[in-house]
Protein backbone atom coordinates (compact mmCIF):
# COMPACT_ATOMS: atom_id res chain seq x y z
CA UNK A 1 0.00 0.00 0.00
CA UNK A 2 1.54 3.47 -1.61
CA UNK A 3 2.44 5.86 1.29
CA UNK A 4 2.87 8.78 -1.05
CA UNK A 5 1.86 9.07 -4.91
CA UNK A 6 4.46 10.82 -7.24
CA UNK A 7 2.19 13.39 -7.60
CA UNK A 8 1.32 14.00 -3.49
CA UNK A 9 4.86 14.10 -3.65
CA UNK A 10 5.37 16.72 -6.25
CA UNK A 11 2.42 18.88 -4.38
CA UNK A 12 3.58 18.41 -1.21
CA UNK A 13 7.78 19.52 -1.45
CA UNK A 14 6.98 21.99 -5.13
CA UNK A 15 9.71 19.75 -6.20
CA UNK A 16 9.85 17.90 -9.37
CA UNK A 17 10.16 14.38 -9.80
CA UNK A 18 10.74 11.97 -13.27
CA UNK A 19 8.30 8.93 -12.75
CA UNK A 20 5.57 7.81 -10.99
CA UNK A 21 6.31 5.22 -8.79
CA UNK A 22 4.65 5.41 -5.55
CA UNK A 23 6.31 5.26 -2.34
CA UNK A 24 5.25 3.20 0.55
CA UNK A 25 8.09 4.41 3.43
CA UNK A 26 10.30 7.01 4.11
CA UNK A 27 13.48 6.48 5.20
CA UNK A 28 16.89 9.03 5.64
CA UNK A 29 19.40 6.21 6.48
CA UNK A 30 20.53 3.32 3.93
CA UNK A 31 21.49 0.84 6.59
CA UNK A 32 17.42 0.94 7.39
CA UNK A 33 16.24 1.22 4.00
CA UNK A 34 13.02 -0.54 2.71
CA UNK A 35 12.51 -1.27 -0.84
CA UNK A 36 9.91 1.15 -1.84
CA UNK A 37 11.31 3.67 0.76
CA UNK A 38 11.57 7.28 -0.49
CA UNK A 39 15.03 8.31 0.94
CA UNK A 40 15.55 11.95 1.94
CA UNK A 41 19.47 12.86 1.50
CA UNK A 42 19.44 14.90 4.76
CA UNK A 43 22.83 16.55 5.92
CA UNK A 44 24.27 15.69 9.41
CA UNK A 45 27.63 14.37 10.62
CA UNK A 46 27.24 13.35 6.83
CA UNK A 47 25.38 14.72 3.74
CA UNK A 48 22.54 12.33 2.73
CA UNK A 49 23.57 13.02 -0.92
CA UNK A 50 26.52 11.01 -0.40
CA UNK A 51 24.59 7.72 -0.45
CA UNK A 52 21.66 8.10 -3.28
CA UNK A 53 23.50 5.81 -5.44
CA UNK A 54 23.65 3.22 -2.59
CA UNK A 55 20.03 3.93 -1.64
CA UNK A 56 18.48 3.16 -5.13
CA UNK A 57 20.58 0.04 -5.39
CA UNK A 58 18.51 -1.12 -2.71
CA UNK A 59 15.26 -0.51 -3.85
CA UNK A 60 14.51 2.84 -3.01
CA UNK A 61 11.48 4.41 -5.27
CA UNK A 62 12.81 7.57 -5.09
CA UNK A 63 15.24 10.10 -3.30
CA UNK A 64 14.65 13.90 -2.63
CA UNK A 65 18.05 15.73 -3.31
CA UNK A 66 19.03 19.35 -3.63
CA UNK A 67 22.02 19.11 -5.98
CA UNK A 68 23.37 16.96 -8.57
CA UNK A 69 24.95 13.07 -7.77
CA UNK A 70 27.47 12.37 -10.17
CA UNK A 71 27.12 9.31 -12.23
CA UNK A 72 23.61 8.65 -11.88
CA UNK A 73 21.48 7.95 -14.83
CA UNK A 74 19.51 10.69 -17.00
CA UNK A 75 16.06 9.15 -15.73
CA UNK A 76 16.89 8.24 -12.39
CA UNK A 77 14.04 8.77 -9.92
CA UNK A 78 15.22 12.05 -7.69
CA UNK A 79 12.82 14.93 -6.09
CA UNK A 80 14.24 18.05 -6.83
CA UNK A 81 13.78 20.58 -4.32
CA UNK A 82 15.58 23.53 -2.84
CA UNK A 83 16.65 22.15 0.04
CA UNK A 84 15.93 18.83 1.55
CA UNK A 85 15.35 19.68 4.88
CA UNK A 86 12.71 22.31 3.95
CA UNK A 87 11.25 19.54 1.72
CA UNK A 88 10.98 16.94 4.32
CA UNK A 89 9.18 19.74 6.53
CA UNK A 90 7.14 20.27 3.46
CA UNK A 91 6.16 16.22 3.42
CA UNK A 92 5.45 16.53 7.30
CA UNK A 93 3.39 19.49 7.04
CA UNK A 94 1.26 17.81 4.07
CA UNK A 95 1.40 14.70 6.35
CA UNK A 96 0.04 16.25 9.17
CA UNK A 97 -2.85 18.12 6.74
CA UNK A 98 -4.29 15.11 5.26
CA UNK A 99 -4.71 13.14 8.45
CA UNK A 100 -8.15 13.32 9.86
CA UNK A 101 -7.14 11.66 13.24
CA UNK A 102 -6.90 13.09 16.57
CA UNK A 103 -2.70 14.03 17.84
CA UNK A 104 -1.15 14.20 20.75
CA UNK A 105 2.22 16.01 21.13
CA UNK A 106 3.97 14.94 24.25
CA UNK A 107 7.35 17.23 25.40
CA UNK A 108 8.88 17.12 28.71
CA UNK A 109 12.11 17.68 30.85
CA UNK A 110 12.17 13.61 31.10
CA UNK A 111 9.68 10.91 30.10
CA UNK A 112 8.91 12.04 26.62
CA UNK A 113 9.68 8.32 24.90
CA UNK A 114 8.04 6.15 27.63
CA UNK A 115 4.82 8.69 28.15
CA UNK A 116 5.28 8.23 24.37
CA UNK A 117 5.01 4.15 23.95
CA UNK A 118 2.65 4.23 26.08
CA UNK A 119 0.09 6.46 25.06
CA UNK A 120 0.69 4.27 21.57
CA UNK A 121 -0.75 1.57 23.22
CA UNK A 122 -3.52 2.79 24.98
CA UNK A 123 -4.85 4.87 21.74
CA UNK A 124 -3.70 1.42 19.87
CA UNK A 125 -6.29 -0.30 21.70
CA UNK A 126 -9.44 2.19 20.31
CA UNK A 127 -7.89 2.50 16.71
CA UNK A 128 -4.77 2.58 14.36
CA UNK A 129 -2.17 4.65 16.05
CA UNK A 130 0.75 5.96 14.73
CA UNK A 131 4.37 6.89 16.31
CA UNK A 132 7.47 7.54 15.88
CA UNK A 133 10.04 4.33 16.32
CA UNK A 134 12.75 6.26 18.15
CA UNK A 135 13.47 9.22 19.92
CA UNK A 136 12.79 10.84 16.79
CA UNK A 137 11.67 14.40 18.36
CA UNK A 138 14.04 16.97 16.99
CA UNK A 139 14.08 19.53 13.82
CA UNK A 140 14.10 16.44 11.50
CA UNK A 141 12.42 13.69 13.70
CA UNK A 142 9.01 15.15 13.76
CA UNK A 143 8.76 15.67 10.58
CA UNK A 144 9.86 12.53 9.29
CA UNK A 145 7.24 11.13 12.14
CA UNK A 146 4.69 13.31 10.11
CA UNK A 147 5.63 11.87 6.64
CA UNK A 148 5.65 8.67 7.82
CA UNK A 149 1.94 8.98 9.26
CA UNK A 150 -0.61 7.06 6.93
CA UNK A 151 -3.50 8.89 5.91
CA UNK A 152 -5.78 6.46 7.36
CA UNK A 153 -4.82 7.09 11.23
CA UNK A 154 -7.04 7.13 13.58
CA UNK A 155 -4.85 8.83 16.11
CA UNK A 156 -0.76 10.06 16.16
CA UNK A 157 1.39 10.56 18.97
CA UNK A 158 4.35 13.24 18.29
CA UNK A 159 7.28 13.36 20.46
CA UNK A 160 9.05 17.07 20.67
CA UNK A 161 12.17 17.84 22.02
CA UNK A 162 14.70 20.50 22.88
CA UNK A 163 18.38 21.60 23.16
CA UNK A 164 18.13 25.33 23.17
CA UNK A 165 15.57 28.47 23.00
CA UNK A 166 12.86 28.37 20.55
CA UNK A 167 13.04 24.89 19.03
CA UNK A 168 9.54 23.36 20.48
CA UNK A 169 7.39 25.84 19.50
CA UNK A 170 8.12 25.50 15.37
CA UNK A 171 7.56 21.92 15.70
CA UNK A 172 4.49 21.90 17.99
CA UNK A 173 2.65 24.04 15.34
CA UNK A 174 4.13 21.81 12.63
CA UNK A 175 2.67 18.72 14.89
CA UNK A 176 -1.25 20.81 15.18
CA UNK A 177 -1.73 18.39 18.35
CA UNK A 178 -5.32 18.50 19.31
CA UNK A 179 -3.82 17.22 22.83
CA UNK A 180 -0.66 18.57 23.88
CA UNK A 181 1.50 17.42 27.52
CA UNK A 182 4.29 18.46 29.53
CA UNK A 183 5.87 15.30 31.63
CA UNK A 184 7.68 17.28 33.44
CA UNK A 185 9.99 20.37 34.01
CA UNK A 186 13.81 19.46 35.39
CA UNK A 187 17.23 20.61 34.90
CA UNK A 188 18.03 18.93 31.55
CA UNK A 189 19.50 20.97 28.88
CA UNK A 190 20.01 24.00 31.35
CA UNK A 191 23.04 24.52 30.92
CA UNK A 192 21.45 25.76 27.66
CA UNK A 193 18.52 27.18 28.79
CA UNK A 194 19.73 29.19 32.06
CA UNK A 195 17.56 28.44 34.36
CA UNK A 196 14.21 26.25 35.58
CA UNK A 197 11.83 28.99 34.64
CA UNK A 198 13.56 29.18 30.77
CA UNK A 199 12.77 25.24 30.61
CA UNK A 200 9.06 25.61 31.56
CA UNK A 201 8.86 28.54 29.40
CA UNK A 202 9.85 26.78 26.43
CA UNK A 203 8.29 23.79 27.46
CA UNK A 204 4.61 25.21 27.95
CA UNK A 205 5.51 26.87 24.38
CA UNK A 206 3.92 23.61 23.23
CA UNK A 207 0.60 25.25 23.59
CA UNK A 208 0.51 27.41 21.26
CA UNK A 209 0.95 24.66 18.42
CA UNK A 210 -2.55 22.86 19.81
CA UNK A 211 -5.53 23.56 17.37
CA UNK A 212 -8.38 25.22 18.34
CA UNK A 213 -10.72 23.85 21.15
CA UNK A 214 -7.26 22.11 21.88
CA UNK A 215 -6.00 20.52 25.34
CA UNK A 216 -3.14 20.99 27.43
CA UNK A 217 -2.06 18.52 30.09
CA UNK A 218 0.15 19.52 32.85
CA UNK A 219 2.12 17.96 35.57
CA UNK A 220 -0.24 19.27 38.70
CA UNK A 221 2.63 18.22 41.26
CA UNK A 222 5.19 20.55 39.37
CA UNK A 223 6.18 23.67 41.18
CA UNK A 224 5.84 25.40 37.69
CA UNK A 225 2.07 23.96 36.95
CA UNK A 226 0.65 27.86 37.62
CA UNK A 227 3.62 29.46 35.27
CA UNK A 228 2.30 26.33 32.57
CA UNK A 229 -1.13 26.92 33.09
CA UNK A 230 -0.83 30.64 32.15
CA UNK A 231 1.21 29.57 29.11
CA UNK A 232 -0.78 27.08 27.83
CA UNK A 233 -4.00 29.48 28.48
CA UNK A 234 -2.64 32.75 27.13
CA UNK A 235 -1.68 30.37 23.88
CA UNK A 236 -5.57 29.60 23.09
CA UNK A 237 -5.88 26.55 25.09
CA UNK A 238 -9.48 25.53 25.52
CA UNK A 239 -9.21 23.22 28.87
CA UNK A 240 -6.51 22.51 31.07
CA UNK A 241 -6.31 18.69 32.68
CA UNK A 242 -3.61 18.39 35.88
CA UNK A 243 -2.17 15.13 36.54
CA UNK A 244 -0.11 13.89 39.22
CA UNK A 245 -0.75 13.06 43.34
CA UNK A 246 -1.87 16.24 43.92
CA UNK A 247 -5.12 16.26 44.84
CA UNK A 248 -6.21 18.56 42.35
CA UNK A 249 -5.14 16.22 39.71
CA UNK A 250 -8.04 15.30 37.49
CA UNK A 251 -5.95 12.35 36.79
CA UNK A 252 -4.38 11.61 39.80
CA UNK A 253 -1.54 8.88 40.90
CA UNK A 254 -3.24 7.91 43.77
CA UNK A 255 -0.51 4.52 45.27
CA UNK A 256 2.44 3.62 43.24
CA UNK A 257 4.72 0.50 44.38
CA UNK A 258 7.08 -1.74 42.94
CA UNK A 259 6.28 -5.41 43.37
CA UNK A 260 8.92 -8.26 44.07
CA UNK A 261 8.78 -9.39 40.39
CA UNK A 262 10.02 -6.52 39.49
CA UNK A 263 6.35 -5.04 37.89
CA UNK A 264 4.97 -1.45 38.89
CA UNK A 265 1.84 -1.34 40.07
CA UNK A 266 -0.05 2.01 40.45
CA UNK A 267 -3.74 3.08 41.27
CA UNK A 268 -4.53 5.72 39.11
CA UNK A 269 -8.01 7.99 40.10
CA UNK A 270 -10.00 9.27 36.58
CA UNK A 271 -12.58 11.70 37.41
CA UNK A 272 -13.60 9.75 40.93
CA UNK A 273 -13.02 6.14 39.37
CA UNK A 274 -9.71 3.82 40.63
CA UNK A 275 -8.10 2.24 38.15
CA UNK A 276 -5.27 -0.37 38.48
CA UNK A 277 -2.54 -0.23 36.44
CA UNK A 278 0.32 -2.85 36.04
CA UNK A 279 3.59 -2.54 34.16
CA UNK A 280 6.10 -5.10 33.41
CA UNK A 281 8.76 -2.22 33.72
CA UNK A 282 10.47 -0.76 37.05
CA UNK A 283 10.44 2.43 38.64
CA UNK A 284 7.96 4.31 40.41
CA UNK A 285 8.14 6.98 37.26
CA UNK A 286 6.75 4.55 34.86
CA UNK A 287 4.05 5.04 36.84
CA UNK A 288 3.75 9.23 36.59
CA UNK A 289 4.12 8.27 33.12
CA UNK A 290 1.18 6.16 32.75
CA UNK A 291 -0.31 8.79 34.44
CA UNK A 292 0.60 11.46 32.10
CA UNK A 293 -0.15 9.08 29.26
CA UNK A 294 -3.71 8.35 30.49
CA UNK A 295 -4.39 11.82 30.92
CA UNK A 296 -3.75 12.19 27.21
CA UNK A 297 -6.45 9.63 26.42
CA UNK A 298 -9.14 11.46 28.23
CA UNK A 299 -7.96 14.68 26.58
CA UNK A 300 -8.62 12.84 22.97
CA UNK A 301 -11.90 12.31 24.16
CA UNK A 302 -11.63 8.31 25.02
CA UNK A 303 -12.04 6.33 28.38
CA UNK A 304 -9.03 5.74 30.02
CA UNK A 305 -10.05 3.83 32.48
CA UNK A 306 -11.24 1.15 29.95
CA UNK A 307 -7.70 1.15 27.84
CA UNK A 308 -5.47 1.24 30.62
CA UNK A 309 -4.87 -2.43 30.52
CA UNK A 310 -3.13 -1.88 27.35
CA UNK A 311 -0.31 -0.96 29.82
CA UNK A 312 0.52 -4.56 30.61
CA UNK A 313 2.52 -4.90 27.05
CA UNK A 314 4.22 -1.70 27.76
CA UNK A 315 8.32 -2.29 28.36
CA UNK A 316 10.95 0.43 28.34
CA UNK A 317 13.48 0.56 25.25
CA UNK A 318 16.41 -0.51 25.07
CA UNK A 319 19.23 1.89 27.37
CA UNK A 320 15.82 3.06 29.06
CA UNK A 321 15.29 0.50 31.60
CA UNK A 322 14.77 -2.79 30.65
CA UNK A 323 16.43 -5.02 33.14
CA UNK A 324 18.26 -8.96 32.36
CA UNK A 325 20.31 -11.36 33.42
CA UNK A 326 23.93 -11.43 32.87
CA UNK A 327 26.52 -14.03 33.62
CA UNK A 328 29.10 -13.35 36.78
CA UNK A 329 31.43 -15.53 38.33
CA UNK A 330 29.68 -18.34 40.22
CA UNK A 331 25.94 -16.94 38.79
CA UNK A 332 23.95 -14.42 37.24
CA UNK A 333 23.29 -10.79 38.54
CA UNK A 334 20.54 -8.20 37.14
CA UNK A 335 21.38 -5.73 34.81
CA UNK A 336 19.23 -2.79 34.53
CA UNK A 337 20.08 -0.64 31.35
CA UNK A 338 19.52 3.03 31.59
CA UNK A 339 22.44 3.99 29.48
CA UNK A 340 20.62 5.66 26.60
CA UNK A 341 20.75 8.81 28.54
CA UNK A 342 20.61 10.79 31.77
CA UNK A 343 19.20 14.51 32.88
CA UNK A 344 19.55 15.02 37.15
CA UNK A 345 15.57 13.71 37.19
CA UNK A 346 15.74 10.74 35.35
CA UNK A 347 19.16 9.70 37.37
CA UNK A 348 17.20 10.82 40.90
CA UNK A 349 14.38 8.77 39.47
CA UNK A 350 16.85 5.48 38.85
CA UNK A 351 18.52 5.68 41.76
CA UNK A 352 15.52 5.64 43.82
CA UNK A 353 14.38 2.23 41.98
CA UNK A 354 17.50 1.08 42.72
CA UNK A 355 17.13 1.27 45.94
CA UNK A 356 13.59 -0.23 46.09
CA UNK A 357 15.08 -3.48 44.25
CA UNK A 358 15.73 -6.21 46.59
CA UNK A 359 19.16 -7.87 46.21
CA UNK A 360 22.30 -9.02 48.58
CA UNK A 361 23.68 -5.73 46.62
CA UNK A 362 23.10 -3.07 44.85
CA UNK A 363 25.50 -1.33 42.40
CA UNK A 364 25.02 1.90 40.82
CA UNK A 365 27.40 2.54 37.46
CA UNK A 366 27.16 6.32 36.75
CA UNK A 367 28.66 8.40 33.70
CA UNK A 368 28.91 12.20 33.35
CA UNK A 369 25.15 14.29 32.96
CA UNK A 370 25.55 16.28 30.09
CA UNK A 371 24.36 20.18 28.90
CA UNK A 372 24.38 21.46 32.44
CA UNK A 373 26.48 24.50 32.18
CA UNK A 374 27.45 26.32 35.26
CA UNK A 375 24.73 23.84 37.24
CA UNK A 376 26.54 21.17 36.27
CA UNK A 377 29.03 20.68 39.34
CA UNK A 378 25.83 21.18 42.05
CA UNK A 379 23.68 18.69 40.08
CA UNK A 380 26.27 16.02 40.19
CA UNK A 381 26.97 16.35 43.41
CA UNK A 382 23.40 16.96 44.20
CA UNK A 383 23.48 12.97 43.45
CA UNK A 384 25.52 11.61 46.66
CA UNK A 385 22.39 11.11 48.78
CA UNK A 386 20.65 9.22 46.38
CA UNK A 387 23.96 7.44 44.83
CA UNK A 388 24.58 6.92 48.57
CA UNK A 389 21.72 4.46 49.15
CA UNK A 390 23.42 1.95 46.71
CA UNK A 391 25.57 -0.69 48.39
CA UNK A 392 28.31 0.32 45.59
CA UNK A 393 29.00 2.86 43.48
CA UNK A 394 31.19 3.06 40.30
CA UNK A 395 31.47 6.39 38.49
CA UNK A 396 33.31 7.71 35.47
CA UNK A 397 33.77 10.99 33.57
CA UNK A 398 35.40 14.59 35.58
CA UNK A 399 32.05 15.61 36.70
CA UNK A 400 31.19 12.46 38.20
CA UNK A 401 34.16 12.56 40.59
CA UNK A 402 32.55 15.01 42.53
CA UNK A 403 29.83 12.69 43.05
CA UNK A 404 32.46 9.94 43.66
CA UNK A 405 34.61 11.95 46.21
CA UNK A 406 31.45 12.64 48.46
CA UNK A 407 30.29 8.87 48.84
CA UNK A 408 31.83 7.35 52.46
CA UNK A 409 34.37 4.97 51.81
CA UNK A 410 32.62 1.56 52.29
CA UNK A 411 30.39 2.71 48.99
CA UNK A 412 32.87 3.31 46.65
CA UNK A 413 33.94 0.70 43.72
CA UNK A 414 36.08 2.47 41.18
CA UNK A 415 36.03 6.36 39.38
CA UNK A 416 37.82 6.08 35.86
CA UNK A 417 38.42 8.43 33.46
CA UNK A 418 35.78 7.29 30.81
CA UNK A 419 33.03 4.05 30.59
CA UNK A 420 35.84 1.96 28.64
CA UNK A 421 38.47 2.29 31.40
CA UNK A 422 35.27 1.49 33.65
CA UNK A 423 33.67 -1.42 32.17
CA UNK A 424 36.36 -4.03 33.46
CA UNK A 425 36.30 -2.49 36.57
CA UNK A 426 32.73 -2.97 37.03
CA UNK A 427 32.45 -6.79 35.81
CA UNK A 428 35.60 -8.09 37.66
CA UNK A 429 33.67 -6.68 40.69
CA UNK A 430 29.98 -8.36 40.46
CA UNK A 431 29.05 -10.96 42.53
CA UNK A 432 26.00 -13.07 42.39
CA UNK A 433 22.63 -11.82 43.09
CA UNK A 434 23.74 -8.05 42.43
CA UNK A 435 21.17 -5.70 40.78
CA UNK A 436 22.97 -3.67 38.66
CA UNK A 437 21.67 0.05 37.77
CA UNK A 438 24.15 1.77 34.44
CA UNK A 439 23.27 5.36 33.81
CA UNK A 440 24.72 8.08 32.09
CA UNK A 441 24.34 10.59 29.07
CA UNK A 442 24.61 9.25 25.94
CA UNK A 443 27.95 11.29 25.66
CA UNK A 444 29.27 9.18 29.02
CA UNK A 445 29.43 5.80 26.39
CA UNK A 446 27.36 3.97 29.14
CA UNK A 447 26.39 1.44 26.69
CA UNK A 448 30.58 0.11 26.73
CA UNK A 449 29.89 -0.77 30.02
CA UNK A 450 26.65 -2.71 29.09
CA UNK A 451 28.25 -4.51 26.49
CA UNK A 452 30.73 -5.86 28.64
CA UNK A 453 28.43 -6.96 30.99
CA UNK A 454 26.57 -8.85 28.50
CA UNK A 455 28.68 -10.15 26.16
CA UNK A 456 29.29 -13.34 28.38
CA UNK A 457 25.61 -13.70 28.35
CA UNK A 458 24.24 -13.53 24.80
Amino acid sequence: MSLWTADALRAATGGSLAGNAPVTGISIDTRTLAPGDLFVALRDARDGHDFVAEALAAGAAAAMVDRDIPGLPADAPLLRVADTLAGLQALGAAGRARCGGKVAAVTGSVGKTGTKEMLRLLLGSTGPTHAAIASYNNHWGVPLTLARMPATSAYAVIEIGMNNPGEILPLARLAAPHAAAVTMIGEAHIGHMGGLEAVADEKGSIAAGLVPGGTAVLPRDSAFFDRLSAIARAAGAARIIGFGRDPAAEIRLAEASILRDGRTRAMVVIRSRAVEVTMPAMGLHHAENACCALALVEALGQDAARAAPALLAYAPGAGRGAAREVAVPGGTALLIDESYNAAPPAMRAALQTLALRPGPRRVAVLGDMRELGEFSAALHAGLASEAGKADLVFCCGPEMARLYALLPAARRGAHAADSAALAPLVKEALRPGDVVLVKGALGSRMALVVRALTESST
